[in-house]
């Protein structure tokens, strides 16, 4: 008998594993080991129960005793059921993947697996004020589905999906051509959707209106209205006449973009009063966009358009969005519609003014910053006035073009002299300032007078010309004294190097004059970019430094004038109405504390003649202000920090 039993068990474990009839797949199903027949009253008295053989739901004890008779189930059989039910539910998710993915790939969209799991832990409302950014987190309380988020998560595997039909030749770009992007034959073989920069997608109808962050309620559609009116009619007029922005109404841009509505929200909030927190909101939405952004292959004009105006005024991130639209828009073919809009596809104007557009901002930064332009002077740059007699021309291209003219100068500039800060101009060097000197006169010419005035800013545009000019002079003039080496007894200068020196000081005591007393300037100290503040900042530094480090030399430097000018720009850039993020209440504290320590230094400078010739260590080792990653200190700057808080000789 117990050979038996073996036996029994044995041919019963085979029956262990069993088999998905629908894949083949192998999944373990319960064995029972005895099916139970007795009612609970029965078992507890380990007498017979005849339920199983009674017609009635009630074994015969049960009736007699009036006991209630119930047949509790084994858990072997429970289990048996339980895996019949995870089978059957196995099969179905199986069955719904297939279908789904399958749909994913007929629309072009990212496979299955980016999605966000429906099991994501929401956030409380406490942390969508700090966080609302993380789109997976708050998927769960916006009501939002993945499908709506797809663009938030990370591809885990790359998707060889290919185009549904063999397309015309000539639908690809370049696949006409004999000569073209050697990627575009790769694609051209495949087929594969993802070798495509930017490939067409089926757009899925959904409306931006019903998921963007005013309609989550994170922020109110009175104060986002308020908000777009106050850039629409202030701020985007000194972004050159308005021409980053093809909108008229909030409605119309939030059903274009995004980033480009959440740039504009947070920009304006940065230049509103007491808008510290609607900035810190509309920036982590801002922030949350561009991140995802980053692996997205999907792109409109629009979405370039709200990087450009960020990066304009957000010092934080300036340098990193201006080469992300610039590589976005190379992925759409910004660079080639130059040519195109001049051989009359008039759909390509406004692509090609974006991309002037891209020139200006990817340029503003390389030259604050120091470091190469990511847009070369190609044939779209050297001949950007051809542009000008396309129809359709107005102010906002005239003012556009003329920061194209001058930041090619100052390109050049950049390229002749090198980026090596401790490299000191030789004296056969020193003509080439001559000739840049000539240039820049030359586009002041040029252009100051062919900029009216806007009725939104008055004559700033033209005055904006000389205050350019300025800067321009300023940091070609300053290169005279980059790495120059002083000792206690060369208290002597070329007649050259001294020139440009001196010329070097009066272009930067123009630019505080102006600044001073220019109405249109001063209020547009509330709406200018990012770049105009640091050129301010940086005639203010240089003049301080200059007039302490370099006394000695005897160089055209008035203290008393310098100090008054300097004072009345920290007076002006205190009065400033903005949030706490603005950078101008900054610069005002940074330029007091450098001030301050600046009479010190003076009168031990007559005291000590010697002292004051070593490397600046009067300013202490701690300036956050111009921290690298918080304000630009550039190529031009010949009095520069270093990355310790201390005077870096070799800049001087």
């Amino acid at each position: 008998m117990k050979r038996a039993r073996v036996d029994e068990s044995a041919d019963k474990s085979e029956d262990h594993v069993t088999k998905n009839s629908n894949n083949g797949a192998k999944i373990p199903s319960v064995r029972v080991s005895k099916t139970v027949k007795a009612c609970t009253e029965c078992q507890n008295r380990k007498i017979r129960c005849d339920l199983a053989q009674s017609s009635s739901s009630s074994c015969t004890r049960c009736i007699k005793k009036g006991l209630k008779c119930t047949l509790n189930k084994s858990l072997q059989s429970i289990l048996v059921d339980e895996a019949e039910w995870k089978m059957g539910m196995q099969n179905t998710s199986q069955q719904l993947q297939a279908a789904v993915s399958e749909i994913l790939g007929v629309l072009n969209l990212p496979p299955l697996e980016t999605f966000a799991s429906p099991g994501s832990q929401p956030v409380s409302n406490v942390q969508r004020g700090v966080r609302f950014g993380s789109i997976a987190s708050t998927s769960q309380v916006d009501g939002t589905s993945p499908l709506e988020n797809m663009r938030s998560a990370t591809p885990r595997t790359m998707a060889m999906t290919r185009e549904n039909s063999n397309e015309p030749e000539h639908s690809h770009e370049g696949s006409g051509t004999l000569v073209g992007a050697p990627i575009n034959t790769l694609y051209e073989v495949t087929r594969l959707r993802h070798l495509r920069g930017n490939p067409r997608s089926n757009d899925l109808t959904r409306n931006p209106l019903d998921n963007d962050f005013i309609s989550r309620g994170v922020i109110g559609e009175k104060e986002a209205q308020e908000l777009f009116d106050t850039f629409n009619h202030s701020l985007n007029h000194y972004l050159w006449g308005g021409i980053a922005l093809v909108h008229s109404d909030l409605t119309s841009v939030r059903k274009s973009s995004s980033l480009l509505l959440t740039a504009i929200l947070a920009v304006t909030a940065l230049h509103a009063p007491g808008g510290a927190a609607t900035f810190d909101i509309c920036y982590s939405e801002f922030t949350s966009l561009v991140s995802s952004s980053m692996l997205d292959r999907h792109h409109t004009l629009d979405g370039i358009r709200g990087l450009c105006i960020a990066a304009f005024w957000l010092s934080d991130l300036s340098w990193k969005l201006s080469g992300h639209a610039v590589r976005i828009a190379t992925e759409l073919n910004l660079h080639r519609s130059f040519a195109k809009a001049l051989r009359g596809e008039a759909e390509h104007i406004e692509a090609a003014r974006l991309w002037y557009l891209l020139y200006v901002c990817d340029h503003h930064f390389s030259i604050a910053y120091g470091r190469p332009p990511v847009i070369h002077e190609d044939q779209a740059v050297v001949g950007h006035e051809r542009f000008l007699q396309l129809p359709g021309i107005t102010q906002a291209d005239l003012r556009l073009h003329s920061q194209i003219a001058i930041f090619s100068v100052l390109t050049k500039m950049f390229h002749s002299f090198g980026p090596d800060v401790d490299h000191m101009l030789q004296e056969n060097d020193l003509h080439l300032l001559g000739r840049f000197n000539m240039d820049l006169d030359n586009w002041r010419i040029r252009w100051e007078s062919q900029l009216a005035p806007n009725p939104f800013i008055s004559s700033y545009p033209s005055k904006g010309v000389s205050l350019h000019h300025h800067f321009g002079k300023l940091q070609l003039n300053a290169l005279s004294l980059r790495g120059f080496q002083e000792s206690p007894h060369s208290t002597t200068l070329s007649t050259s190097r001294r020139e440009y020196a001196n010329l070097a000081i009066s272009s930067a005591v123009a630019i505080l004059q102006l600044v001073i007393s220019s109405p249109d300037i001063r209020n547009g100290l509330v709406g200018v970019p990012l770049y105009l503040h640091t050129m301010i900042t940086y005639a203010a530094v240089f003049l301080l430094k200059v007039e302490q480090r370099w006394k000695p030399l005897q160089l055209g430097t008035d203290s008393i004038l310098i100090r008054e000018l300097v004072t009345q720009i920290i007076q002006l850039l205190k009065s400033v109405k903005a949030s706490e993020r603005f950078l101008a209440a900054h610069i005002a504290i940074g330029l007091q504390k450098m001030l301050e320590r600046e009479r010190p230094a003076q009168n031990q400078l007559q005291q000590q003649y010697e002292a004051d010739l070593a490397p600046f260590g009067v300013y202490g080792n701690s300036f956050d202000l111009f921290d690298e990653n918080y304000f630009p200190v550039g190529f031009f700057d010949v009095s520069a920090l270093n990355g310790v808080g201390g005077y870096d000789r070799g800049l001087m």
